[in-house]
């Protein structure tokens, strides 16, 4: 479903990378970093397509091993659904930044959606 973009100067073309954010810049800069400083796109992309299938596995192991606990058992099911809790939260952070750096990527490289 392709929806028209209706805001002025929005023609599918590359984005510098100084603009390539949703928003833009927010905030006047107040600090000592260069006026290019730049996100590093590609490192964020390796980490969370590394990550994301690890966290996942983790959730899984974690919930599995949870669900197979017997009572008694050390340890025991809430820590480990705890365990499984956080894997899913990371990989939930993992997926969503790793589709923010491919929409990035994309608009810089001027390629359709």
């Amino acid at each position: 479903m392709d929806v028209p973009d209706s805001r002025p100067g929005s023609s599918r073309e590359p984005v510098p990378r100084a603009r390539s954010g949703m928003v833009g810049r927010r905030y006047p800069r107040t600090g000592t970093e260069p006026v290019t400083a730049r996100s590093p796109l590609k490192l964020r992309l390796l980490l969370a397509s590394v990550f994301l299938p690890l966290f996942v596995a983790g959730t899984v192991l974690f919930a599995v091993w949870a669900a197979d606990s017997a009572p008694g058992d050390s340890p025991g099911s809430g820590p480990l659904t705890l365990l499984a809790v956080i894997c899913g939260v990371l990989a939930l952070t993992a997926a969503l930044d790793l589709t923010v750096v491919l929409r990035r990527l994309r608009r810089e490289r001027g390629a359709a959606e």
